[in-house]
């Protein structure tokens, strides 16, 4: 089977929707690269294909960052990483579902940075909520209309 465009990255070390995105990918033909800090098992798939990078501080964000491009689709919940892929063309989505956007990605870095700051005066401690029915669906609905948008919009031409 030869992969079609687009091409996905996953950020896969704390990823809650890989399977689907082997089900979308698989169902399209699309050549998926899993990104991780450790060995994470895939399926015995050539499109799918295993990168484990060193531990090392945003290795794995590195990796990403520079492989996307306007033909990608990148999926992970990492704030900066997605400020990147977008700066790059790439299309990116959070497990839940929800894109990250040139227009969305400016106050998602602010209120990142906000909330950092505030955890680090003890004024927050919670985390986000938690990863239900209802974002895998949202998730699984926003995959397929980005690999199909993509698609009618055709690769871009490589200088």
């Amino acid at each position: 089977m030869t992969a079609t465009f687009p091409t996905l990255f996953i950020d896969a070390d704390a990823c809650p929707v890989k399977a689907e995105i082997y089900k979308v990918a698989q169902r399209y033909g699309l050549k998926v690269w899993v990104v991780a800090n450790a060995f994470i098992a895939v399926p015995p798939d050539p499109l799918i294909e295993r990168v484990v990078v060193s531990d090392g501080f945003d290795a794995a964000d590195n990796w990403i960052a520079e492989h996307v491009d306007a033909d990608s689709i990148a999926i992970t919940a990492d704030i900066p990483l997605a400020a990147r892929c977008i700066k790059a063309g790439a299309l990116v989505l959070r497990s839940t579902g929800r894109p990250f956007t040139e227009a969305s990605i400016g106050s998602a870095l602010a209120t990142r940075a906000l909330m950092e700051d505030l955890r680090a005066m003890g004024n927050v401690t919670g985390g986000p909520a938690p990863f239900d029915k209802r974002d895998r669906s949202r998730f699984l609905s926003a995959l397929d209309e980005m690999v199909v948008r993509l698609r009618r919009r055709g690769p871009t031409p490589k200088a």
